[in-house]
């Protein structure tokens, strides 16, 4: 549909729409935090924060989130880069069939590969550490990276590999002196998006690690009510560890919002 063109009653079907997707997203954000302030109010932030959880103190889960969110982005970023690039810029055999493969790995879901993972993770040796979160969130992400980087490659004009050959530059040169400082948006983009992926991600570090000093801050406070016992004040302070797992990914976002849309919007136009 094109905005420009449309009618008023269109116009006010899509505002409509958008509020709607709004709302579902504001209600339980107002809902976990009115229920954080129950019975104790803004004490509850400060008991969370400075109370132990598994004898560990609350924000030592976050230094562990940022750990684990920090390798998988720096992960993600080397791989779907060099293969975003390699896709777009560089013909080799089968070269289509092995993209298509990997785009196809989209459709597959993390439950799905749970037990794959676990064995191998448990015969490399990496069972119940970083590296168990850090290495199955890097395979997920890595089909959605290697197409983000992929398109914005496609914008950047092939014209450019050309010039630098004839100057007598490589491949590899032609890369990181050319495209790689170009790719700045695209590559700015998913690693925030990773780092915030990561950071709200449940399945895998409550699959992959069982001592209590690795665990992140999401498994942290869903351990938070057995630790506890499940009291008026109690919930009250279980909510308020939820508002506070919930602000790195915010904060992240404001900071960095334009560079997200930018990286979006970057790939839609080919040369």
């Amino acid at each position: 549909m094109d905005l420009f063109k449309a009618t008023k009653a269109e116009k006010w079907m899509i505002k409509l729409f958008i509020v709607g997707l709004a709302l579902l997203w504001i209600f339980p954000m107002y809902s976990v935090i009115t229920n954080s302030l129950k019975v104790e109010g803004l004490r509850n932030y400060s008991y969370v924060l400075t109370n132990k959880i598994n004898k560990v103190p609350f924000p030592y889960y976050f230094v562990n989130s940022f750990i684990i969110a920090l390798g998988s982005s720096t992960l993600v970023l080397l791989t779907c880069t060099l293969s975003g690039f390699a896709f777009s810029k560089i013909e080799f055999k089968f070269k289509k069939i092995i993209y298509n493969a990997v785009i196809m790995c989209l459709a597959i879901s993390g439950p799905i590969i749970l037990i794959p993972f676990f064995y191998i993770l448990k015969n490399l040796g990496l069972y119940n550490t970083h590296l168990a979160v850090i290495l199955p969130e890097v395979v997920m992400t890595i089909p959605f990276g290697v197409l983000l980087m992929k398109n914005y490659f496609d914008s950047l004009p092939s014209t450019l590999i050309e010039s630098a050959h004839i100057d007598g530059a490589n491949m590899w040169q032609v890369f990181f002196h050319i495209y790689f400082p170009l790719a700045k948006p695209a590559m700015i983009n998913l690693g925030v998006l990773q780092v915030m992926w990561s950071l709200q991600d449940f399945l895998f570090p409550l699959m992959f690690l069982t001592d209590s000093k690795k665990f992140t801050a999401t498994v942290a406070v869903n351990s938070f009510k057995g630790v506890y016992g499940v009291t008026g004040a109690n919930l009250g302070r279980y909510n308020a560890a939820l508002v506070l797992i919930g602000i790195p990914s915010i904060i992240i976002f404001a900071c960095v919002q334009k560079y997200i849309v930018n990286g979006i919007t970057a790939g839609a136009i080919k040369d």
